[in-house]
């Protein structure tokens, strides 16, 4: 296989654009990164959508986190495990993959979202679906040491990057200890790519 042309449109303090530079970084493969804002002319022209990140593979454009997550693991890792092939595997990374596009999103992400960059949401409503998305992760995770399988796949990169950064968005991690040795199993996997941290809310 010839070296990959790959360039990943991305804001840096994005958990979404994170989980994709995260998953590059882990496969070992180069890319470049241009530092994209949501909605800006040079975003629209590669994804009409506006959002970000975007994934130019030579002629091949996937928007969405998570489509670049499944596409990195078929195109470059197909044995790798990161999306098992066996349907019931496939099923259990799948669900963490909508967990992560549902109530992390708008859970601990949002509540992220709200302090880092003044988002607007009702915050009690927030903090709720935080605590019951975090409490069902950490209760998953007390007997397993990932999310989908034994081993790493992509339902812990799609996961990892927001529930990891919970505490910038005034979400303390405290209550879960299973999540927090998660967290810690993920940060020592070679070529692991920390995202950027933005200040801690004092009490997280």
């Amino acid at each position: 296989m010839s070296t990959p042309d790959l360039t990943l449109y991305g804001l840096r303090l994005s958990g979404h654009s994170h989980r994709a530079e995260l998953f590059l970084s882990l496969l070992r493969l180069p890319y470049r990164f241009v530092e994209a804002l949501p909605a800006t002319p040079d975003l629209l022209a590669v994804n009409p959508l506006g959002q970000i990140p975007v994934l130019i593979d030579g002629g091949s454009v996937i928007p969405d986190s998570n489509a670049i997550l499944v596409y990195l693991a078929a195109r470059y890792a197909p044995d790798g495990g990161w999306m098992p092939a066996d349907p019931p595997g496939a099923a259990a990374v799948q669900r963490w993959l909508s967990i992560a596009a549902g109530d992390v999103r708008f859970g601990p992400a949002l509540a992220r979202l709200m302090v880092v960059f003044g988002a607007q949401a009702d915050r009690g409503r927030v903090e709720a679906r935080t605590a019951r998305i975090l409490g069902f992760m950490d209760r998953h995770l007390a007997d397993r040491s990932f999310l989908a399988a034994a081993h790493p796949t992509l339902a812990d990169i799609a996961c990892y990057s927001y529930v990891a950064h919970a505490p910038e968005g005034g979400i303390g991690l405290a209550p879960y200890p299973a999540i927090r040795a998660w967290i810690a199993r993920i940060e020592a996997l070679p070529d692991f790519l920390a995202m950027p941290s933005s200040p801690i809310p004092e009490g997280a």
